[in-house]
């Protein structure tokens, strides 16, 4: 489909939106809106890629699809973070081939360019006299890093990340996300879209009936000051408050707007971590920490990216959209970087909540999207619990209309 008409059929899909309601239907299902989601969300933002523990030697990469484009994210010979297309300047072969690695410099194995860890290309056999190697390093992508947090863009000018940065540092920071070490990473595939994904993760209205696992320790309330909240909840939420004030960690809800959310919040009376008991999973606590019931800083951004940061471990959840009805959700479990396995902690005790819980999650998306390519679906309204989807709906509402073009007057006026 040409371009301009790929950006007609949004506009009209835009068009169809309501607000406080679910999606109009082609943009959960059809293939070319997944093309515009690739063009206009995932090629324009910056993408969460990995903890920087995940890279933590000289030559230690690992490589993500953003669609058609593929990232390799090394750790180069001075200790930076980098990021470059995956893409040989020859005749433009993929390089590096597998998930996670580790190299000396990346070699192209179709015709053996060598490139060192900096991007530069060495060595291009074969080719004449007077060849410039300086012509053919291979391409950058933008690289940010945030309390060892690995963001990447492909984007020419992607936006500032000066306010997330700003704003999420201080959550974070006492968690050391750097000196951490992984203990556990699963991918899953859900045959959904990734918006359906996203949605199922920012909303716990379905968690009493699907997640069993995880109210051992998890709290469905999403705001320390929610009008639904039982007694019981506001004493919790009331003594973790005072107690986070006294270790100076703050803990209220930043002002990310329709980007970002993060916020501290406390577990289930008696609950310190996500375990199958609420017991602690790892013995080791992060960083330099002493104390281990701290809640769970729960911070999300736009568009595919959420985490837990707990006293004891840490979980990103990375979102990847393969197709228009499939989608990559890895996740990664971190712990302290000295801690021992099997003697601080054991992987299955650590992982099985969340495992559980993405299984479940899993099937609901799964039975969602079976649900809109339904002709019988129509969008319907969003409950108050679930007020994080009108922040991430009103968020990719006008991502797609920059991408079409479309002033913001013109949705105000389609409501």
């Amino acid at each position: 489909m040409m371009q301009a008409m790929l950006r007609e059929r949004v506009a009209e899909a835009l068009a169809q939106h309501r607000p406080g309601f679910s999606l109009p239907q082609a943009l959960y299902v059809d293939d070319d809106m997944h093309r515009a989601d690739l063009e206009a969300v995932f090629e324009t933002d910056w993408l969460f890629a990995c903890n920087v523990a995940e890279i933590k030697q000289p030559g230690d990469y690992i490589t993500l699809e953003i669609g058609p484009n593929s990232v390799v994210v090394l750790r180069d010979r001075d200790g930076q973070v980098r990021a470059f297309h995956n893409t040989c300047r020859h005749r433009g072969s993929r390089i590096c081939l597998e998930e996670k690695g580790r190299a000396n410099r990346l070699v192209c194995p179709y015709h053996q360019w060598v490139y060192e860890l900096d991007g530069k290309l060495l060595n291009a056999r074969q080719m004449p006299q007077g060849f410039d190697v300086s012509q053919y390093h291979l391409k950058p992508a933008k690289v940010e890093v945030i309390c060892g947090l690995v963001y990447i863009s492909i984007a020419e000018d992607p936006p500032s990340l000066a306010r997330f940065r700003a704003a999420i540092s201080p959550y974070i920071a006492p968690h050391q996300p750097d000196r951490t070490k992984v203990a556990y990473q699963c991918t899953i595939v859900e045959e959904a879209n990734w918006k359906l994904v996203i949605e199922n993760n920012r909303e716990c209205y379905h968690c009493a009936g699907n997640h069993p696992e995880l109210l051992v320790s998890l709290i469905e309330f999403a705001l320390p000051d929610d009008p639904r909240a039982t007694a019981t909840f506001q004493d919790i939420m009331g003594r973790a408050a005072a107690k986070w004030d006294r270790l100076g960690l703050p803990h209220r809800p930043a002002d990310g707007g329709n980007e970002f959310r993060c916020i501290r919040l406390p577990f289930n009376e008696g609950a310190v971590s996500f375990t199958m008991d609420g017991k602690p999973a790892c013995n080791k606590l992060l960083g330099d920490l002493t104390e281990p019931d701290l809640g769970s800083v729960r911070m999300f951004r736009v568009p595919n990216n959420w985490n837990h940061f707990l006293a004891d471990h840490i979980i990103h959840f990375r979102v990847l959209p393969l197709s228009a009805n499939r989608t990559a959700v890895k996740t990664t479990w971190l712990v302290h970087e000295d801690a021992v396995e099997g003697v601080d902690y054991d992987v299955k005790r650590l992982t099985e909540v969340w495992i559980a819980t993405n299984d479940q999650d899993r099937r609901l998306a799964e039975n969602n999207h079976l649900g809109v390519r339904s002709k019988a679906y129509e969008p319907g309204p969003y409950a108050p619990s679930e007020f994080m989807l009108n922040n991430f709906s009103d968020w990719y509402m006008r991502k797609m209309a920059a991408y079409c073009g479309v002033e913001a007057r013109h949705l105000t006026a389609a409501e």
